[in-house]
């Protein structure tokens, strides 16, 4: 190290950090620079950010505001420029190693070999365990995590002082909107920015996942980022717990949404009291009484999770944009299955793992795209709907494996 060096940032692991970049993709930032302009000039600005980063002369730019639709209005993301993406990877890559043996078990979320699917089958289990789940809903959290309790914790972890150093910028670092000005930021952590889960996963340990272990050691409950459930075993210890966690959350600076935290009684066919509130959704899966099977085929009503109603319609939606029928009907059944499988099957691994049918109930919308780009393509099927499913139909029987869809036994049927 030297005095105009004094951090010992390799290059390697620039290099290495730009590869991550380069493979997650995305948009550019306020500087409008893709990362094909990017790598036009890959060695130079690859050396830049070392040089800066290594001499702690980095500064980040504004992050650019975009504004993304969800359910009762928009959810804010912050969009770093490329290499600022490649300057937050860099310190990802040094700093989440170092804290990551200290998270809790049953932290799931941006996590090395844990999934969001893990966070689910676990709470299905504990749900069938304890009579009562505390839905948690954090009111804008990325944005209101305060900045010097999250430093803290930085700093507790890490002997590297130009990690601190840095965490400390792009928490600071203004947002810009499209109109070009700019909002000074003095709490939060921006959505989109490659640094910020891991914050929001150390602010939340100290925040939540330690103080319920330490002050409700019989109390277990399942974290995906600020998605989190809490298991009770009785009604008023479900009341007791989540004041004390509404108290907790104003000591460290966030607020529960006053309508969507509630408390969940898990009724089966073993539970049959009345409540209120009988589901919730978690991590695209909603959480109610179903009716199952049990070894002998014999049906009964257990506390189950399933696709959600909201992610139904996002999957519609993203059908629906396809446009088939209107855009497509110049190309072949091969080419609607070379754009669709691969979307196919990510749901299916995804929203299939865990009540499967209700799944495949979803993705039958699929079925009747298809149905309806036959009946645009081809004039005999004008106006016959029924015509149009019974050709599909005869077309998987005979080339069961052209869709995902068809080899997971979801096929066309006239009477859809």
């Amino acid at each position: 190290m030297s005095e105009a060096k004094p951090y010992n940032i390799p290059k390697r692991l620039v290099w290495e950090a730009y590869q991550r970049v380069k493979a997650n993709r995305g948009a550019a930032g306020v500087d409008s620079v893709s990362l094909a302009a990017f790598e036009r000039d890959l060695k130079g600005n690859l050396y830049k950010i070392w040089n800066r980063m290594s001499s702690g002369a980095y500064h980040p730019p504004p992050v650019r505001l975009v504004e993304i639709p969800k359910e009762g209005g928009t959810r804010p993301l912050g969009i770093p420029t490329i290499s600022d993406r490649v300057a937050q990877t860099v310190v990802k890559m040094v700093f989440e190693p170092e804290v990551e043996p200290y998270f809790h078990p049953d932290s799931y979320g941006y996590r090395p070999d844990r999934s969001a699917l893990d966070a689910v089958g676990t709470a299905r289990k504990r749900c069938w365990a304890t009579d009562w789940v505390i839905d948690l809903d954090i009111k804008s959290f990325f944005d209101s995590i305060p900045h010097d309790l999250v430093e803290r914790a930085v700093a507790h972890h890490t002997d590297k002082p130009w990690v601190c150093l840095y965490v400390g910028r792009w928490l600071r670092a203004p947002v810009e909107r499209p109109d070009g000005t700019h909002i000074e930021r003095t709490k939060g952590t921006p959505q989109g920015g490659v640094i910020s889960p891991v914050l929001a996963n150390l602010f939340l340990h100290y925040a939540f996942d330690l103080w319920i272990a330490r002050n409700y050691p019989s109390i277990q409950f399942e974290r995906y980022a600020d998605d989190a459930i809490v298991h009770c075993k009785t009604e008023e210890e479900a009341r007791t717990v989540l004041e004390a966690i509404r108290g907790r959350f104003a000591e460290c600076g966030l607020v529960l949404h006053p309508t969507k935290t509630k408390i969940v009684y898990c009724k089966d066919d073993d539970r049959t009291g009345e409540y209120e509130h009988i589901k919730f959704d978690f991590l695209g899966y909603s959480f109610q009484p179903r009716r199952a099977k049990n070894r002998w085929g014999q049906f009964f009503v257990s506390f189950l999770p399933a696709i959600s109603n909201k992610a139904a319609k996002a999957i519609w939606q993203t059908i629906r944009e396809w446009r088939m029928a209107s855009t497509r009907n110049n190309q072949r059944l091969e080419d609607l299955a070379r754009l669709t499988n691969p979307v196919v099957r990510g749901w299916m691994n995804y929203y299939g793992r865990f009540y499967r049918s209700k799944c495949a109930q979803v993705l039958r919308r699929l079925n009747e795209a298809l149905a309806r780009w036959a009946r645009w393509k081809f004039k005999r099927f004008r106006r016959r709907e029924r015509a149009s499913m019974h050709w599909l139909g005869c077309i998987a029987r005979r080339d069961p494996n052209l869709f995902v869809l068809w080899q997971l036994g979801v096929r066309p049927e006239a009477g859809e």
